[in-house]
């Protein structure tokens, strides 16, 4: 009589892993994710829905001044906007 591999443990069930796995694939699908938004997300979205109209309207005046070349843009106003952010960044 021959006796092969006597101390071979992972043998002695080998069904026992793929039972694992389908209990473990099955427990996955149990879990859930949630999620919540705040109060001021809501409002967010409600504001933004709101002034989306009011957006598109003037989105619309601007790319009607650009085509017909009536636009203008205004250099003193963009510069005092960016002293202070290149001010800041020449500092650090």
């Amino acid at each position: 009589m021959k006796i092969n591999e006597t101390n071979r443990i992972g043998g002695v069930n080998p069904y026992q892993k793929q039972k694992d796995a389908r209990v473990g694939a099955s427990d996955k699908a149990k879990q859930k994710d949630e999620v919540q938004i705040s109060a001021a997300a809501k409002e967010l979205l409600t504001t933004s829905k709101a002034s989306g109209a009011d957006r598109i309207k003037h989105i619309e005046e601007l790319k009607n001044a650009v085509t017909s070349g009536t636009y203008h843009v205004e250099a003193g106003k963009i510069a005092e906007k960016l002293l202070p952010y290149l001010g800041k960044k020449q500092s650090e």
